[in-house]
């Protein structure tokens, strides 16, 4: 086994965690492919994938790179959760308008919405979108509703009398529905039932991890541990959006039930674009608290926080545990960095994307033809572990790490 002060990584070991998507792990395969192929060719040097050796469980791929003179071999893999966002996702037209009204309530009782704004407003307009378009379907779906039976009564009464206003009537409730039915139909382009059940699945419980998750979490917990005992001589974890927050509870309880082995691979933690204080500000987010504050004060597995202010999905330069409040005494992690889209890409690739926002909070995982020193590629398939790679790196000057939430307590 590698000891934790290996100077050069030949093999690694990745986990990703993706957010909330319904997807399958496939789409995350062929963006890696494509974009690697990209930074390549920008970055000169060589990437290649191949599919995982048969029997390695769950889904992933292969990469062979070599990068500055280095050989590298990195098996991916992608640690689910697809099936349970789907499962999530199984409401109709009126389960998803009772979610909004329950999620909006939990937001704006809490203090939370309020508190959010003042770290970031573009993560909190994000939140309020699909709020304020799925109102908008519903006025409109109401309007025309309304318009075909004023159209009715006015055409079709005098010549039909009672029958023509019943069917007026009908054809108001048709016309509501149909209006209804078409802009879910359109979410693909609109993303409104999309993020709403998002958002909704984090403040079901307030906070609170959902039992089916907390079950599939342990599963992964087991998997990282696994692969501690391999030869690899990097483990990296990297979580995205959502998934940044999962990262923090399974390495947390890692941490506390099993920790990390002394003669290990290197354990790194790499968390991108992430949205932790969507959850960690609700009443009942003590889970998440906790394992903020255990993973901020360990010593063995550097964490490195990746975002953007061009990233308007994400909260930007925000130290995920201090604006938590729970900040602990000798606070190690993470290390705040920005991904600086504005210079990382050319003006005309950031004209091309400055408006594609959920785009925009994919470009962490996407090639840069500006790159600096954030380079996915390399932190995934390349010569240096994660901490080697930053560790002459200073913080962003313009991180934000003022308390904001109201809730900051790390048990129930």
């Amino acid at each position: 086994m590698s000891s934790q002060t290996t100077p050069q990584i030949r093999t690694r070991r990745v986990f990703y965690i993706p957010g909330y998507d319904p997807f399958p792990p496939r789409r995350y395969r062929e963006l890696y492919r494509k974009e690697s192929t990209a930074q390549a060719k920008v970055s000169e040097y060589d990437i290649a994938l191949k599919p995982q050796a048969e029997g390695a469980g769950r889904y992933g791929w292969h990469v062979d790179a070599k990068i500055d003179g280095q050989n590298v071999a990195t098996d991916v893999t992608v640690l689910m959760w697809s099936d349970i966002v789907q499962n999530s996702m199984e409401r109709g037209i009126a389960g998803t308008y009772v979610l909004l009204l329950r999620t909006a309530w939990t937001y704006i009782a809490s203090g939370a919405l309020f508190r959010l704004m003042r770290l970031r407003k573009g993560p909190v307009i994000a939140a309020l979108y699909p709020v304020g378009f799925l109102l908008v379907q519903l006025i409109l779906s109401f309007v025309a509703g309304a318009a075909t039976i004023w159209l009715g009564k006015t055409y079709l009464v005098p010549w039909l009398g009672q029958f023509g206003d019943a069917a007026s009537g009908i054809a108001g409730v048709v016309v509501f529905v149909g209006v209804l039915k078409w802009f879910k139909a359109q979410d693909a382009r609109f993303f409104a039932y999309y993020l709403m059940h998002d958002y909704a699945y984090s403040a079901q419980f307030k906070g609170a991890n959902p039992p089916e998750l907390e079950a599939r979490m342990v599963e992964f917990v087991e998997e990282v541990a696994e692969a501690l005992k391999s030869d690899v001589d990097e483990v990296l974890v990297v979580g995205h959006s959502s998934g940044a927050h999962l990262g923090v509870s399974i390495l947390a309880d890692l941490v506390r039930t099993k920790g990390v082995p002394e003669m290990s691979p290197i354990l790194s933690f790499l968390t991108l674009g992430q949205v932790v204080p969507m959850v960690s500000f609700l009443p009942k987010s003590h889970r998440l608290r906790a394992d903020l504050q255990v993973m901020s004060a360990q010593t063995q597995i550097p964490w490195v926080d990746v975002t953007a202010p061009g990233d308007g999905c994400a909260f930007a330069l925000c130290d995920p545990v201090s604006v938590s409040g729970v900040a602990p005494e000798g606070k190690f992690w993470p290390l705040v960095i920005s991904a600086a889209f504005t210079q990382t890409l050319s003006p005309e690739r950031w004209r091309a994307l400055r408006w594609r926002f959920f785009r925009l909070h994919f470009q962490y995982l996407c090639a840069f033809d500006r790159p600096g020193d954030y380079d996915y590629f390399q932190i995934t398939a390349g010569p240096l572990s994660l901490g080697a790679r930053y560790a002459e790196r200073q913080p962003s000057p313009s991180r934000i790490e003022t308390p904001a939430s109201r809730y900051t307590s790390v048990t129930a």
